[in-house]
């Protein structure tokens, strides 16, 4: 009987080393992110989680004295090989605090379009519309999209930037503690995103919450102190950790 040949990762970081001048804010990391899976970075702050989130489509390049040694590919090529404005549009970023432009709902989600040249208004409504759609935010603004995006509530605002981030069609959504400001209605709606979206996406999250990891992720690595500690299935991380330090984090004797 043959078997399948695995997946290559969509995702790949080889000895990735990120420094701020002297500080060393990640030790050398390697891993693999799968398509079509929800990745979890768990660890007390500080740890490096944010650092490695960001080099993967070479958000650190924008901080001063920042450097960055190895490799992160996406689909087997070197990231830094390529346009970052096209890696940019590839891997898309959610932040942790919503962002919306001081624009209308409509032209938030429109802005990426915009900038790639797409210009004609019924293929613009229909994106932004698809791209509500997919953030669960099309019923509750399908008659708002002229008002501001800032009337909105702390939820819809940053499921208003899931569907900016999507609109540009993506094949990597990275996502920074999304959910840490909101309330736990909002969360919920948050995760059940997060669900929905993996059949088209491959997502990156940073989360503090360890609930959280462990309800929305299929794969979590642990970070501490700039180190990668332990990666492996959610459940077996959160259950059967191999480490030491994993077992004490994830059971809340440090933080």
């Amino acid at each position: 009987m043959s078997v399948a040949p695995p997946h290559p990762p969509k995702l790949e970081t080889k000895n990735l080393r990120v420094s701020y001048g002297s500080l060393a804010a990640l030790e050398p990391v390697s891993l693999a992110v799968r398509q079509h899976e929800v990745f979890s970075l768990i660890g007390p702050s500080g740890c490096g989680k944010s650092t490695f989130l960001r080099a993967l489509n070479r958000m650190n390049d924008v901080i001063p004295q920042s450097r960055q040694e190895g490799q992160v590919l996406l689909d087997g090529q070197p990231t830094a090989s390529l346009d970052v404005v096209d890696l940019r549009r590839r891997v898309g970023m959610v932040f942790q605090k919503s962002n919306p432009f001081p624009k209308t709902v409509f032209e938030n989600v429109a802005y990426g379009l915009r900038i790639g040249g797409i210009r004609e208004k019924s293929v613009l409504a229909e994106k932004v519309e698809k791209s509500l759609r997919q953030a669960a935010l099309w019923g509750e603004v399908k008659d708002r999209l002229g008002h501001s995006a800032l009337s909105l509530s702390h939820g819809q605002q940053q499921r208003l930037c899931i569907a900016r981030a999507l609109a540009v069609e993506p094949e990597v959504v990275l996502m920074d503690e999304p959910a840490s400001a909101l309330d736990p209605i909002a969360t919920a709606k948050i995760e059940e995103l997060l669900h929905s979206l993996k059949a088209q996406y491959t997502i990156v999250i940073v989360t503090h919450n360890m609930q959280q990891a462990a309800r929305v992720s299929d794969r979590t690595a642990f970070f501490y102190l700039g180190a990668l500690v332990e990666v492996g299935p959610t459940e077996q991380i959160f259950t059967n950790p191999v480490e030491k330090r994993t077992e004490d984090y994830v059971t809340g004797k440090f933080g």
